[in-house]
C-alpha cells in the first residue's frame, strides 16, 4: 500500500488544512516512509511472542480506597461566592 498526493489532499481537506504543493509532496513522501517501516515490521517472526499492552510489566498502581470523613456542607460552601439553601448558586445558563 502506498499513499498518493491525492490521498494527502483528501486528508488535508477533511482536516481543513491548506497545503502547498511542496507540503503535499513532503507529506506524501513521509507517510510512505512510515508505511514502508510498518511493512518491515511485518517481516519479523512474532510466532512465539506474547501480545502485550505495555512494554513494561506494570501492575495496578492505584492506591486502596480508604473511607475518610468528607467535608461538611458548611465547609464546602465556605469560600463559595454565593450559596442558596445549602447549595452553590451559579448564574443561569438557560432562559
Amino acid at each position: 500500500m502506498s499513499i498518493t498526493v491525492k490521498d494527502v489532499q483528501h486528508v488535508a481537506k477533511l482536516a481543513r488544512l491548506q497545503l502547498s504543493p511542496e507540503e503535499e509532496a513532503t507529506f506524501t513522501e513521509q507517510m510512505n516512509a512510515i508505511l514502508q517501516y510498518a511493512e518491515k515490521l511485518n517481516e519479523l517472526d512474532t510466532e512465539n511472542v506474547e501480545p502485550t499492552t505495555h512494554v513494561l510489566q506494570v501492575s495496578n498502581v492505584m492506591r486502596d480506597d480508604v473511607v475518610k470523613e468528607s467535608l461538611s456542607q458548611e465547609a464546602a460552601l465556605l469560600n463559595a461566592p454565593e450559596d442558596e439553601d445549602g447549595h452553590f448558586k451559579v448564574p443561569a445558563v438557560l432562559e
